[in-house]
């Protein structure tokens, strides 16, 4: 029987934070997040797994949900919520849901983590359905709200999937397509909003984007169906038109204002 050992409560490389120079804090902490990446890169090829399995979902009209408590679900929400700004799809493609509800967005609720059955109802109010997918997050591999949650989901033939911090978990073990990466101890001991929060946000970084890119929401290089939220994106949005057709500035301006995107701007004036 193997030892499920959480690497991320365990004791961190450094004593005597406190006596540290300033100085030497922040190279300390600089030294522990270059690991971070070389650790993602390890878990490249289940990554790679459950992209696979998100592209095929939402390919047939499903949707993707993020589900996770404290640091974890916060993480899932940003993820989410960056999807329609940058990629112009709807904001009930990806979803995320954390433990306690949007309260627990800016403030810690007490226990809330520690329902098996909340993530499931939590779920319901969206109708899920087989047609989606499932991801907990949860550092720790541990948290009761998100292994219930996946519990739910398998037992109804929903796709799911993981991103923990920590070998051989319960979450993982729980997850059909379980990601892991192993950061090791935090640089402050059981902080795990540091490393193991680094390395969540790059995994979500990875899914959503090639996800998009599968789906066709990114053209060359470009975020040709980003929502024109402010100065800077509609700046942006017609310096993209003026590198695919032959316009100035001010007249492409106007295609984009006019048609509200990229994409719809230079389609329409080539036809």
């Amino acid at each position: 029987m193997t030892t499920f050992t959480k690497t991320t409560e365990a004791n961190s490389n450094y004593n005597d934070l406190e006596k540290m120079s300033l100085t030497q804090l922040l190279s300390s902490i600089n030294q522990e997040d270059k690991t971070v990446p070389l650790a993602v890169e390890k878990a490249l090829p289940q990554i790679q797994n459950l992209t696979q399995q998100i592209i095929n979902k939402l390919q047939k009209g499903g949707r993707l949900f993020y589900i996770g408590a404290g640091t974890s679900g916060r993480l899932g929400i940003v993820d989410a919520s960056e999807c329609p700004p940058t990629f112009g799809v709807s904001s009930d493609l990806v979803v995320g849901i954390i433990a306690g509800g949007d309260t627990a967005i800016r403030n810690a609720v007490e226990f809330a983590e520690d329902d098996t059955n909340q993530a499931w109802r939590d779920l319901q109010t969206h109708n899920i359905t087989q047609n989606d997918v499932v991801v907990g997050i949860a550092a720790s591999g541990t948290t009761p709200y998100v292994i219930g949650g996946l519990q739910k989901c398998n037992e109804n033939n929903i796709t799911t999937g993981c991103i923990t911090c920590n070998q051989g978990s319960p979450l993982a073990k729980t997850a059909a397509f379980p990601i892991e990466v192993v950061v090791g101890p935090e640089f402050v001991t059981g902080s795990s909003r540091m490393k193991a929060g680094t390395a969540q946000k790059l995994v979500l970084n990875m899914l959503t984007t090639a996800t998009m890119i599968q789906l066709g929401r990114v053209k060359g290089n470009k975020m040709v169906d980003m929502q024109l939220s402010n100065v800077k994106l509609i700046d942006r949005g017609t310096r993209m038109i003026m590198e695919q057709i032959p316009v100035e500035y001010d007249l492409a301006k106007a295609l984009l204002l006019e048609h509200k995107s990229v994409r719809k701007a230079v389609e329409t004036f080539q036809k």
